[in-house]
């Protein structure tokens, strides 16, 4: 066999490798979650104290600038990840969103515009002003419902539940959002934890008895995976987080030790079928100077503007 006929056919094989990977991950599903950081317009809503800081004259001198220049980093990843995965995400769940005009400017003002995402999202009670929301793929998924699930006796974020209904599957699937309440007080905030914990257990158990045994969790726990604010929780969902915690790996980084604190859920039935990844995006990864290793470029640190997105990586589950 002459060289030519012989590089001809490794390249038609590695060719046809190639693209079986990209049409086998194109088969899957894609789930991304991630805390976009204090994701503030520029514009004073009246929404309190972190909604003055971001805005021209705040203490952050955010600008319009400044917003669209994140929307277009935030827009970059997504498409970078469809690049990587063979595919857009089907649905995108989010973490720290003022309101529903920041997600519609970075659908519509950015690379975004034209793959067809819809929106979900509610204000809440949160003292910050902040929310969750979730972007769905009209390429992929129908909306069937959406609703908040608010958590009595606390000023924080709604739990967000979407029914969709996937057109390849032929099933309908539930999403539920989260951000839990923060650590920010020590050890005494862990009992707001438990009781987010115990109503996001209530809206799954309601959604299981309505007859939907497809549900993906996914959120900021604002904790570890052993903690004991989800012992409950572990009743009735598995967090495919665990193993990736057990290994050392982490979503956020603090003082040198990376924690992982943003999570995918989902039902027993699901558990064999999944599978979870931190996405390390890479032109929003910087090098840690202080610590060494790497870690999230974020907007700011403390009051320095860095041009980047969130102190979070996202998180991708696959199935």
């Amino acid at each position: 066999m002459g060289r030519g006929v012989k590089l001809a056919l490794t390249l038609i094989i590695s060719a046809t490798a190639f693209c079986a990977r990209i049409n086998a991950q194109a088969q899957d599903n894609l789930v991304l979650f991630w805390n976009l950081e204090n994701f503030f317009d520029w514009t004073d809503g009246g929404n309190g104290d972190s909604d003055t800081e971001f805005t021209p004259g705040g203490k952050r001198h955010w600008t319009a600038r400044k917003f669209y220049s994140k929307c277009n980093a935030v827009a970059k990843s997504v498409l970078w990840i469809s690049d990587e995965y063979g595919k857009l995400p089907d649905v995108i769940g989010l973490a720290e969103i003022e309101n529903r005009g920041v997600l519609s400017k970075l659908i519509n003002s950015t690379s975004l515009r034209k793959t067809g995402y819809k929106i979900v999202h509610y204000d809440s009670a949160d003292h910050r002003g902040i929310d969750v929301a979730l972007l769905w793929n009209t390429g992929t998924m129908d909306l069937i419902s959406s609703k908040p699930c608010h958590i009595d006796g606390l000023e924080t974020r709604d739990i967000l539940l979407v029914n969709l209904f996937d057109r390849r599957a032929q099933k309908e699937r539930a999403f539920i959002v989260v951000h839990l309440p923060s650590k920010f007080g020590g050890g005494k905030t862990a009992w707001k934890r438990e009781k987010a914990a115990a109503r996001l257990k209530a809206v799954a158990d309601s959604v299981n008895a309505a007859g939907c045994s497809d549900i993906t969790v996914m959120g900021d726990f604002n904790d570890t995976p052993d903690a004991e604010a989800f012992t409950q929780l572990k009743e009735v969902l598995v967090n495919v987080s665990e193993p990736l915690s057990a290994q050392g790996l982490g979503t956020i980084r603090f003082e040198g030790k990376w924690d992982l604190i943003d999570m995918f859920w989902v039902t027993p039935e699901m558990a064999r079928n999944v599978s979870m990844e931190i996405v390390r995006v890479p032109f929003l990864t910087v090098r840690d100077n202080v610590h060494s290793g790497i870690k999230p470029l974020r907007t700011y640190s403390g009051p320095r503007y860095l041009g980047g997105v969130s102190d979070h990586c996202p998180i991708l589950l696959k199935y």
